[in-house]
């Protein structure tokens, strides 16, 4: 039987936790086993009892601590970088606030199947999930508008899977050989951009990014609205947004854009300024002008 390893990390979320963790034994459970799964958990210093829930509701997951400085990025690796060494044949990474559906296996034997027919080799399988209240997309696969400017668009999943250039981990599968070749999740990446940067590594290397057909989840988009909250605050406060992991993370945005974007590296940093300084100017020049 194949080794499948589940990759979350948490941090203070313990009933979305709980419920990311039965929505995926039930899918399990509905899959008809085919798979001898594994789980494991990085806690990053949750203080919500957040562990001790895992451990009563199901006692068989590996949860790892960490000291709350990991964040999204460095908690998948710490799992990721765990499980690796039990060199199990896939891996799915998924969020601790997301709730997958029960044909989740089903979705990817289906992209699998079609990824090893046309592309000779598995691959990366990213799933798209929807808002549980407005049932809009939330999270999935991607391509490039300009990718001078890094601008790019969600595609929709159709009735068969289809080929993407960067993925959100929401819900993302990854075949052994995809490991083998280009490993996991890369250092240099606090909390955000991790996911797209190990989908455009698999791209570069010509492995299949494929998203599976239909909607396999849900998850709430909270990463909305940020900047109207930002162009607000004092100078100091803004500064430190640009900086925070769960804000701007601009750490993690230009480790990115120097590794993939460096001919656009320059007017990354600039810009990245230049709200901060003038956050009113470039609301007003920039950010509405791009929502619409």
């Amino acid at each position: 039987m194949n080794k499948l390893a589940v990759l979350l990390t948490c941090f203070n979320r313990r009933e979305k936790t709980i419920a990311a963790l039965s929505a995926l034994f039930k899918a399990y459970e509905n899959s008809g086993k085919n798979w001898n799964i594994s789980v494991y958990l990085t806690d990053d210093g949750s203080s919500d009892g957040t562990s001790e829930a895992v451990k009563t509701n199901f006692p068989d997951v590996n949860i790892l601590q960490g000291d709350g400085s990991l964040y999204w990025a460095g908690g998948m690796r710490n799992s990721w970088g765990q499980a690796v060494k039990g060199d199990y044949d896939a891996y799915l990474l998924m969020n601790d606030d997301t709730n997958i559906y029960p044909h989740v296996f089903e979705a990817v034997a289906q992209t699998h199947e079609f990824t090893v027919s046309n592309y000779g080799q598995g691959g990366v399988y990213v799933g798209t999930t929807v808002d549980s209240v407005t049932k809009k997309i939330s999270y999935g696969g991607s391509v490039f508008r300009n990718r001078f400017m890094a601008t790019m668009r969600r595609v929709k999943p159709e009735d068969k899977p289809v080929p993407c250039q960067l993925g959100n981990a929401n819900i993302m599968w990854v075949s052994k050989n995809v490991v083998d070749q280009i490993g996991i999740l890369s250092e240099g990446y606090v909390h955000g951009m991790a996911d797209f940067d190990y989908t455009l590594k698999a791209v570069k290397k010509k492995i299949p990014v494929m998203i599976m057909p239909g909607i396999i989840g849900e998850c709430i988009n909270d990463h909305s609205n940020k900047y109207l909250k930002f162009f607000k605050l004092p100078l100091k406060e803004r500064f430190r947004m640009l900086y925070n992991p769960i804000g701007f993370d601009f750490i993690s945005q230009s480790h990115h854009m120097r590794k993939h974007f460096p001919l656009r590296f320059p007017l990354f940093l600039a810009t990245g300024y230049f709200k901060v300084l003038f956050p009113q100017l470039y609301y007003n020049l920039l950010y509405k002008n791009r929502k619409r």
